[in-house]
């Protein structure tokens, strides 16, 4: 049997083993591959690995000997899944791999504003603080977390471990959510939607991206948040409206921005957040720990071996 991995440099840039993939198979592993190569690539295979590849309807329908298709990741709208069940291929994910590595990172960004660590470590090493006259010094307002709100916008397995890590900061945390009652959770408080942006000092979104909430920052919702509040996007690029994020911040309408993913990826070289004021961005390095690479590796070999084993796990389509 032959697996084609399309885009091995996401999962595995070489610091992990290919070596439990290939005791399944012949195993042919390309670091990146452009959509119109897809079908050349995958002619003899019956398993495909993907993470951002597209394996769009007329791949899947060229591709005769294709029997199962692995998105390395949680996301799977890079696969056209309705086309695979016509086919009967069997699509399936990672799901919760990278839930506290996300978190942590959410942090990081919330965190980096709070004191500006590089900035400030930058004028040290400058040689700034050696000639001061005073023993301490900041370039920026410095802001503690304890006693400010924290707004989830949809608090699923990630939006529940950062809800943690706020409340372990001595934060308030509301949170807008589909199922309240589902995945409640001590310490939060439930509100809509406006309510959460409003109240909030800093709002981070941790929600699928849908047809339905495309879009859904706008300069609608910026415009109830705090001026001294925080948007915080380690979810889905598309969730924001970009040129009104950006708008916000550079009027001051809000105090600034953390963001690891964008609408775009790579963004294109006038994305306007990309320099918009007091606007982190980071370059979707959420999920690339390399523990959760390790566990992103490990369930996507044992989703194979479940698929050969005709017990498939994680199915999607």
């Amino acid at each position: 049997m032959h697996i084609v991995v399309l885009d091995g440099q996401t999962l595995n840039p070489g610091d992990l083993s290919w070596a439990p993939l290939e005791a399944l198979g012949k195993v042919t592993v390309y670091e990146r591959t452009p959509e119109e190569n897809v079908v050349e690539r995958c002619k003899d295979a019956a398993v495909i690995l993907t993470n951002k590849a597209i394996v769009n309807a007329t791949a899947i329908n060229a591709l005769p000997q294709l029997k199962y298709i692995g998105v390395t990741a949680t996301g799977f709208n890079v696969v056209d899944v309705q086309a695979a069940r016509e086919r009967n291929v069997i699509v399936t994910n990672v799901p919760a791999y990278s839930t506290a590595s996300v978190a942590q990172l959410t942090f990081s960004l919330i965190l980096e504003y709070c004191f500006n660590v590089g900035r400030h470590a930058a004028t040290v090493r400058d040689g700034e603080w050696a000639s001061s006259k005073d023993f301490s010094y900041w370039k920026a307002p410095l802001t503690e977390l304890s006693g400010k709100t924290m707004g989830i916008v949809g608090l699923g397995q990630i939006g529940q471990a950062v809800a943690r890590l706020a409340l372990a900061f001595g934060m308030e945390v509301i949170a807008s959510h589909k199922h309240p009652e589902r995945d409640k959770m001590v310490g939060v408080r439930f509100t809509d939607l406006e309510t959460c942006f409003r109240e909030a000092d800093v709002v981070s979104l941790h929600c699928p991206l849908n047809d339905q909430n495309k879009g859904f920052v706008n300069k609608d919702l910026l415009a109830v948040m705090k001026p001294t509040a925080l948007l915080i996007n380690t979810s889905r690029g598309p969730l924001v409206n970009e040129a009104d994020l950006a708008e916000a911040l550079n009027s001051a309408r809000i105090a600034g921005a953390g963001l690891d993913v964008l609408s775009k990826e790579p963004p294109a070289a006038d994305n306007p957040l990309l320099k918009a004021k007091n606007c982190f961005v980071t370059p979707h390095i959420a999920r690339a720990t390399t523990e959760a690479r390790r566990r992103l590796m490990g369930v996507t070999v044992e989703n194979v071996k479940a698929f050969l084993e005709g017990k498939a796990m994680n199915v999607v389509s």
